[in-house]
């Protein structure tokens, strides 16, 4: 894995985690929106849009620190054999990137890369193919049968 994603990763990461710890204390609980007005637990800050203020307060302290909480358990599974350098081989009984590409680090670290594209320090070969990983589902049409997509049968 390039040992200079997985620190740019961990930068970002603890960067997150203390801008929503400065944020917030632990004691405070979710932030609300009200119409205009996000109650942030201590103060209520009015003038948002209704959907800007339902916005911001999906994004309270709490939250972000959850999510970083997951990204960093994502990144943890991508770590390389200390012993071989190899992504697919296990080491420590634990699960572990199943990438079986040849190119690395694999698009789930790329993806986690990617919210940070506008940093100085992001570097344009992380950013992914724009269809790595997306796939389209068959749909149901009509009488419960399942369909593909028209695209994936080729036809517009």
């Amino acid at each position: 894995m390039s040992d200079d994603l997985v620190e740019f990763l961990r930068a970002r990461l603890a960067e997150d985690a203390e801008l929503a710890a400065r944020s917030g204390p632990d004691e405070c609980g979710e932030w609300l929106a009200h119409g205009h007005t996000v109650d942030f637990c201590q103060s209520e800050l009015a003038g948002f849009h209704p959907t800007v203020a339902r916005h911001v307060a999906a994004h309270d302290p709490a939250r972000v620190l959850r999510d970083v909480d997951a990204k960093r358990r994502v990144l943890a599974r991508h770590a390389l054999s200390p012993a071989v350098g190899d992504p697919e081989l296990p080491w420590d009984n634990r699960d572990d990137c199943q990438w079986d590409g040849e190119d690395w680090p694999c698009p789930d670290l790329l993806d986690l890369a990617l919210p940070y594209s506008d940093h100085p320090d992001y570097r344009g070969q992380w950013r992914p193919h724009p269809k790595a990983g997306i796939r389209r589902r068959a749909v149901r049409r009509g009488g419960g049968r399942r369909r593909a997509v028209r695209r994936e049968r080729g036809r517009g």
